[in-house]
């Protein structure tokens, strides 16, 4: 029995007690007495008296925690990585995983059962936490996470968080996501300790269940064998590690292929003389319209207001001289990770990845931007309100200057993650740079981003003369939506981002009416469709894209690409790949091909 020695000073001799003690008293020695002490063995002998005082309750109580270790255990085998597909049928099936299991546990002495049993609720852990990560990739991004590049978007998101929902919420998230781990780890092992005991316990009983369940499931593969339109035998966990396995080595096989491929150019070599000839002596703009997706023209939600807004602003173009095609492009990002939309179009390669965006940048690949810089013909700038830090892509992209979030003067309120509304954005631009007398013409790289999610608050159009330092969006930002409102909604989310696009267009073509020129050639398109919990699963990567122009030689040289007329492209008009635009667009414009590298 466990006991601990307590040490009493005796302070007066002839202290009653046997001889020899009296003898230590005397000598004024310490005096050791042996006292029980609550410890393990002692607990556990109460915990046996509850039982044997409570037979009920304890029957009951070990048969509610076998219940819900097992429940917990074959729905962690079931789960399912979408969101959609988190239904009661799909957890009606025979995983493999738990028959396995179940066998190594009984076939195993006590301590190697003991780890055994722990690394299986390790196991169950990461597949639990790797179906909640494709749950939400799934959702946002329209595909399931990779455990081989996507950990370096997660500094994205907490800044994102942050900027849209406040600090406080995003360290919350953060430690919330540590915490929720760390208690699915713990759970997990403590379902799998528990059922691997139960099992020991009754091995005769179990291993029969063990050879019943197996031979079950055997039969159900081998006939095929179906309920509620799924197999009944499912091998759902090992598939989902196997897949994510998989996933991660391709990921890193591409990644020694890009490395090649971004090193071969069709106009790597080109002279500067030979690029973009025939757009000399043309101001031309690059706009990226943030989430601006096919959806917002075609979903029976949002397409109603925003090709409206299309259709008006065509024809205020054309009374101001101005004339525009329209076409298609896939996108290699979907719901967000702008930058790799953006990256995509403006080198030619198709930059689906952070580590593909980190490879390319690094190098010294040709993009559309900086081909007008490499001539010497053109100044060229960025304007990029989005940019809140250092940003070397500055260099890659060939621009001479760039003008960031703290460069264009603003002084009013943020619009949830947007810094400052796009009509600012755009009137700066023209007081600081598109407006300044040059000696030469102008190539300006534009990142919009009013329609960033999450759509609340929302600016509105402003008179141009009354836009100063910004501060007329105050009130217009205190009386608009909060985000968290618009957030946890779906419809208002629709809604409210095909008013976020309407919104951006608008701005973007009255800035055309009020400052273009004859010489004026504007490329705007979208970087990304909408997040998918807005625009539906399963829904396409395209984006539209317009040429606006009041030269029509300059839309003579993209006839051949058969777009549509107007800044609506039709249905059916050409659909390319976003890496595609690049050699399109320099070949359109008259430059030649001088390859490198590869």
């Amino acid at each position: 029995m466990p006991v601990f020695t307590r040490f009493r000073q005796s302070s007066q001799p002839g202290t009653p007690g046997d001889g020899a003690e009296a003898e230590r008293a005397a000598r004024g020695d310490a005096v050791t007495e042996e006292v029980e002490t609550p410890g393990p063995r002692s607990r556990f002998t109460h915990l046996r008296t509850w039982r044997t005082r409570h037979p009920r309750a304890a029957r009951a109580l070990r048969l509610t925690t076998t219940t819900v270790a097992t429940v917990l255990v074959l729905g962690a085998l079931l789960l399912p990585n979408t969101l959609p597909a988190v239904e009661p049928d799909r957890f009606a099936r025979i995983p493999a995983e738990a028959v396995v299991g179940a066998v190594v546990m009984l076939a195993l002495p006590r301590r190697p059962r003991l780890a055994a049993a722990v690394l299986y609720g390790l196991g169950l852990t990461a597949l639990t936490t790797v179906n909640l990560l494709d749950m939400g990739f799934n959702e946002y991004l329209g595909r399931g996470f990779n455990a081989a590049l996507d950990w370096d978007l997660l500094p994205d998101a907490q800044a994102y968080v942050e900027d849209t929902l406040g600090g406080g919420v995003a360290t919350a998230a953060a430690v919330g996501a540590v915490v929720l781990v760390l208690l699915v780890a713990a759970v997990m092992v403590a379902a799998t300790i528990r059922l691997s005991d139960v099992l020991a316990r009754h091995r005769p009983r179990a291993t029969k269940g063990a050879l019943l369940a197996g031979t079950v499931w055997v039969t159900c593969s081998a006939l095929g064998l179906t309920l509620f339109g799924g197999p009944i035998a499912s091998e759902r966990g090992a598939g989902a590690l196997r897949v994510h396995a998989q996933r991660t080595v391709e990921s890193l096989r591409d990644e020694a292929a890009f490395v090649r491929q971004s090193k071969a150019d069709t106009f790597g070599n080109t002279p500067p003389g030979q690029l973009l000839p025939d757009l000399r002596g043309k101001d031309v703009i690059f706009t990226f319209i943030e989430s601006y997706g096919r959806s917002a023209v075609e979903d029976p939600i949002m397409a109603p207001g925003v090709d409206r807004t299309l259709a008006t602003s065509t024809e205020a173009l054309a009374k101001a001289g101005f004339h525009a095609r329209s076409g298609w492009l896939t996108s290699a990002t979907y719901g967000g990770s702008s930058w790799l939309g953006h990256s995509t179009t403006m080198s030619g390669l198709w930059i689906d990845n952070q580590r593909r965006y980190r490879t390319v940048t690094a190098g010294d690949h040709l993009t559309l931007t900086k081909a007008f810089q490499k001539t010497g013909a053109w100044d060229t700038v960025g304007v990029m309100p989005g940019v809140q830090k250092g940003w070397p892509e500055e260099k890659w992209y060939g621009l001479d200057k760039l003008y960031d979030a703290f460069d264009l003067g603003y002084k009013g309120p943020k619009f949830s993650w947007s810094t400052m509304p796009d009509q600012y954005a755009l009137e700066a631009f023209q007081r600081r740079v598109h407006g300044k007398k040059r000696d030469k013409p102008l190539m300006s790289f534009v990142i919009l981003t009013s329609s960033h999610q999450p759509w609340a608050p929302l600016p509105k159009t402003v008179g141009w003369d009354e836009l100063g330092d910004g501060s007329v969006f105050d009130a217009i930002q205190k009386s608009g939506n909060k985000a968290s409102d618009v957030l946890t909604d779906t419809t208002r989310s629709r809604q409210e981002y095909g008013k976020s696009i309407q919104y951006s267009v608008t701005s973007l073509t009255q800035w055309l009416e009020r400052y273009g020129t004859d010489d004026t050639v504007l490329v705007f398109l979208g970087d990304h469709q909408p997040i998918a919990r807005v625009s539906g699963n399963r829904a396409s990567r395209d984006v539209p894209v317009s040429i606006v122009a009041k030269d029509r030689k300059v839309l003579g040289k993209v006839a051949g690409w058969n777009w549509t007329e107007g800044l609506k492209p039709d249905r059916d008009a050409p659909v390319w790949k976003m890496s595609a635009f690049r050699d399109r667009f320099l070949t359109a414009f008259g430059s030649t091909p001088h390859a490198s590298g590869g």
